[in-house]
């Protein structure tokens, strides 16, 4: 039976041990950053002055970008967060063809908004090695008619890269087995790397762990591929051992890097995320899986170093993505990897600074593979809003996962209702939401008032990784969550 009571000693000290790793991680500058894209195939995305104070309110400070559209850049001017713009898959002939083409695009596209817009880098082309239109051969003369255009133009501090998906492996497991394909090495990877190397840029990899799960659940945890607490994994060659599939997917690119002699090419990680929604055949696309992954990856990003291969180098991640994006084609998955609806509520709430996850009462990512939650809500239509009256709109609520495992819930609820000072009076033995009595409605109820004491801030509703954020009102027998203390 589940029941509130006094917080043990060790989840007493647990904000504790998180405020001091976070200092820690700060004052050591062993952490990564983390990063968002801005993606905007959709039709219902407020307006960029909008989205720009949503970056700020989330204290995120680097954003990526698909396009140089002009709206964007000018609602980024003087804000302070910097930018990774794109030169599109389809004008990389032209732009390998003269550097002609590529003077004009830097005299349209990035002249007139910078420096007061802040761009970091030009992404050339996206995923080109698997376009269908067959781009590669275009790309590096690309790369470098662009760059020799920023240098004319005295801009040259603007990094040139190109992001490229895991499908440009031709070996990933072990990690330490890492290779390209050989069809891709001399005609296009080799100049590349040597291109980024000179040029002191880095290489941008789209890495998702979500698309390798799903293509072997059999053999791959779910635990691992959302940075859960699990039994790792051992390389046979170097002994090194990979608690997340990210990490050994990482480390794959670099033991492929070091075979051609780039062991000195940063690598950041331009694309990552998991969809809370998807098709039957898409196992482990929801919520609580995406909050889990994304929540963790920052926190591992933040208080972490690098990965086992090139542990001094901290990561660099760009979340995808900013909004779920209701025009965009495939399965479902690829419209719901969003943080945040178009109405710009939280699709989940994951915490995504330092100042966020210290907040955090729960630092402990780990969760364990059980039951998806009992949580009963309103089902949400097509459009990932569920049945929301007028009277609760806009409105959000906490509950637990039901997926953590009783002892990390209880630890939970412990702190809630104790340091937390959570209202957990209503859950007493015979109060009104004492029923029903377990474990995961009892912490829910815990979790939502001390959510709604702390003004629903970023990081109130995390636990480490036990709760979620929903839109619509929990229901736990006759139990009303309120929205307000």
């Amino acid at each position: 039976m589940a029941t509130p009571h006094q917080p043990s000693l060790s989840s007493v000290f647990l904000l504790l041990i998180l405020l001091l790793s976070s200092l820690s991680a700060t004052l050591c500058d062993t952490g990564g950053s983390v990063a968002i894209n801005y993606g905007r195939i959709a039709n219902d995305l407020p307006s960029p002055p909008q989205v720009v104070q949503l970056l700020k309110t989330q204290g995120l400070t680097k954003v990526k970008l698909y396009d140089t559209d002009s709206t964007v850049l000018s609602a980024l001017s003087g804000s302070g967060i910097s930018a990774i713009v794109a030169l599109p898959n389809e004008n990389l002939s032209e732009a390998a063809a003269s550097q002609s083409y590529t003077d004009t695009w830097v005299q349209s596209n990035i002249l007139p908004y910078y420096p007061k817009t802040l761009i970091d880098a030009i992404a050339v082309g996206n995923e080109v090695f698997v376009d269908p239109k067959n781009t590669t051969v275009y790309l590096v003369p690309a790369m470098k008619n662009l760059y020799s255009s920023l240098v004319k133009y005295d801009v040259s501090s603007i990094k040139i890269a190109s992001p490229i998906a895991l499908s440009a492996l031709q070996t990933s497991y072990p990690s330490s087995s890492g290779s390209f394909k050989s069809e891709l090495v001399e005609p296009v990877i080799k100049p590349m790397l040597s291109f980024l190397k000179q040029t002191g840029s880095y290489l941008m990899v789209n890495a998702y762990p979500f698309f390798a799960y799903i293509a072997n659940t059999d053999t791959i945890s779910l635990d691992y591929a959302l940075f859960r607490d699990n039994k790792g994994v051992t390389d046979p060659n170097n002994g090194l051992v990979y608690k997340s599939l990210l990490e050994a997917q990482l480390d794959a690119v670099y033991a492929a890097m070091n075979v051609l002699g780039f062991n000195d090419v940063k690598l950041v990680v331009s694309e990552t995320g998991w969809p809370s929604k998807g098709d039957e055949n898409e196992a482990g696309a929801n919520a609580q899986n995406a909050a889990s992954y994304n929540g963790n990856l920052v926190r591992r990003v933040l208080t972490g170093g690098g990965t086992p291969l090139r542990p001094n180098e901290p990561l660099s991640v760009y979340l995808f993505a900013l909004f779920n994006e209701n025009m965009k084609n495939g399965p479902t998955s690829e419209r719901n990897y969003g943080l945040f609806y178009p109405s710009e509520q939280k699709v989940y709430d994951v915490p995504l600074t330092l100042a966020a996850l210290a907040g955090a009462p729960n630092s402990s990512p780990s969760m364990n593979n059980g039951s998806k939650s009992r949580v009963v809500a309103h089902p949400p239509s097509s459009n990932g809003v569920g049945d929301v009256s007028p009277s609760n709109a806009g409105q959000t609520w906490c509950v637990a996962t039901g997926d953590v495992g009783d002892e990390k819930l209880q630890k939970a609820l412990d702190y809630a209702c104790g340091e937390g000072k959570a209202d957990c009076r209503p859950i007493q033995k015979d109060a009104t939401c004492y029923h029903p009595n377990t474990l995961e409605a009892h912490a829910s109820y815990a979790f939502n008032s001390y959510y709604q004491k702390n003004a629903r801030k970023s990081g109130s509703c995390y636990f480490g990784g036990a709760a979620y954020v929903v839109s619509q009102p929990p229901r736990y027998g006759s139990c009303e969550f309120p929205t307000v203390y």
